[in-house]
């Protein structure tokens, strides 16, 4: 079986993010950054996959500048066999449409029976892009799976639902499918895995030849949230003075 994970890298979550002067994104310098949550999940998910398969391969495909490298690294440390880079220099891509066409056409010849990909990213947590991808390709999807079987020539997955519900689906393959943190326990690197890291094959493409269309949304700008206090004197009778609560409650607090 060949297996796709897609591997996003984030801003750790102790971060402390300051927007740039021109309000266009966030300032990175100094920022530590790692592997997506969710994406951890989705690369163990595979290798387990593959390890219970036997005749399988888990390629890693990452889009992202050139520091993306360090989490590609780290996947095929953990055992992927080698990896996909579509390098984007800032400002970077935020539609997920355009994001998954850019992924879409990077691995349509690679024939994947399985996309993996984390629930959502820990940035901007669109949620859409591996569900965007598997349309595009005309792969079956899922989105929250906290449980994958292979079973002759199909895959058998349960999907977390609201309330603590679950959900058992039988979909054809290929498949794409969104994981869930949770569904099993990451492993880490060994030494021999980050030796023969270094070896395995890393192909690289450019964002701008793989996507052939124009972003379809965008940020207008960032800004950071900043907490005020102001206290206000009500002054009047009794029935003023309840009126005015009674509007800001409404109004400003909007308490029904």
């Amino acid at each position: 079986m060949k297996i796709c994970v897609l591997v996003k890298q984030v801003p750790g979550s102790e971060a402390q993010f300051s927007v740039s002067p021109d309000g266009s994104w966030i300032q990175e310098t100094g920022l530590p950054f790692e592997m997506n949550e969710s994406d951890n999940y989705a690369l163990e998910e595979a290798l387990q996959i593959r390890e219970q398969m036997g005749d399988s391969e888990v390629v890693i495909v990452s889009l992202g500048p050139d520091r993306c490298q360090k989490v590609i690294r780290e996947a095929l440390a953990k055992g992927a066999d080698r990896a996909i880079h579509i390098k984007e220099d800032s400002p970077y891509e935020t539609d997920p449409y355009s994001i998954a066409t850019a992924l879409a056409n990077t691995i349509k010849d690679e024939k994947f029976e399985l996309v993996l990909s984390g629930l959502q990213s820990d940035d901007l947590g669109f949620g859409q892009t591996g569900v965007i991808l598997g349309e595009i390709l005309g792969m079956t999807t899922a989105t929250l799976v906290v449980e994958t079987e292979i079973q002759d020539g199909k895959i058998k997955v349960k999907r977390e639902l609201e309330s603590g519900w679950f959900q058992w689906q039988t979909m054809d393959l290929p498949a794409s499918l969104a994981i869930q943190s949770g569904l099993n326990q990451p492993r880490y690197p060994s030494l021999k895995g980050i030796m023969g890291a270094k070896k395995k094959e890393i192909k690289e493409s450019s964002f701008a030849e793989m996507c052939d269309i124009d972003g379809l949304q965008a940020f207008n700008g960032l800004s950071v949230q900043r907490a005020e206090k102001q206290t206000e004197m009500i002054e009047g009778t009794v029935d003023q003075v309840v009126n005015k609560l009674v509007d800001v409650f409404k109004n400003e607090i909007r308490i029904n």
